[in-house]
């Protein structure tokens, strides 16, 4: 199958960002096992040595755990995921406004353009 990668930054940051996100949206949910190494590899086209440092860096993260001979699950510790789900949030609003900002939008503006985007896709529901 395969994912298209930004080349611009390392695939297991982009990984990890993805199964971060999949969780903090609750396609996988607290307990859920993930897929083996092995298994995310072929599904995402990676070298598994990859998948095995992004599980690693989850893993250190706090996001997930290993379990001897089970595999790697979400973690179930709901504050740790909640703690994330504000990281992510952060992150995300930090690279928005460092880019409108750069493009010479002031923080009014890009309320403005925010609530009006709101607007519309409130009229096409």
């Amino acid at each position: 199958m395969g994912i298209d990668f930004q080349p611009d930054r390392p695939i297991y940051q982009q990984l990890i960002d993805r199964l971060a996100g999949e969780i903090i949206r609750e396609k996988r949910k607290p307990g859920d096992k993930l897929p083996s190494v092995r298994e995310y590899a072929v599904e995402t086209g990676v070298n598994a040595n990859t998948i095995q440092r992004v599980y690693r860096e989850m893993e250190q993260m706090e996001i997930v755990q290993s379990k001897r001979g089970q595999g790697t699950f979400v973690t179930e510790n709901r504050d740790r995921l909640h703690e994330l789900r504000e990281q992510m949030k952060q992150t995300y609003i930090e690279y928005f406004v460092k880019d409108m900002s750069d493009l010479g939008f002031t923080i009014s503006e890009m309320t403005e353009g925010l609530a009006e985007h709101e607007a519309k896709k409130g009229e096409k529901e």
